[in-house]
């Protein structure tokens, strides 16, 4: 065995190794997944507040802070979805 090809089969895994992605990186899926839950829990803070102050169990003061949090949290998303459409719809009239 030539002593070259097994030092460039040990760079090679090496830099194999190097340039492997980390699955476990905090990358864009962990964030978007991070932005769901949280509003996620917007909405179903929103819901629990409003279902108690029915029934008589919440203020009315806590009721029209979780609406306008709510609202500010629905209003994001619908900001953001519009952007990622926007995006698509300058990708697509891109000429190739």
């Amino acid at each position: 065995m030539d002593i070259r090809t097994s030092i460039a089969a040990q760079t090679y895994a090496q830099a194999r190794q190097t340039a492997a992605p980390d699955p476990l990186s905090d990358g864009a899926g962990a964030g978007f997944s991070k932005f769901a839950e949280s509003f996620a829990d917007k909405l179903m803070t929103g819901e629990a507040t409003a279902k108690q102050a029915m029934t008589g169990d919440a203020d009315p003061h806590s009721l029209v802070e979780a609406l306008a949090a709510t609202k500010s949290a629905i209003e994001t998303v619908v900001t953001v979805r519009d952007k990622v459409v926007e995006a698509y719809q300058e990708i697509l009239r891109m000429p190739v």
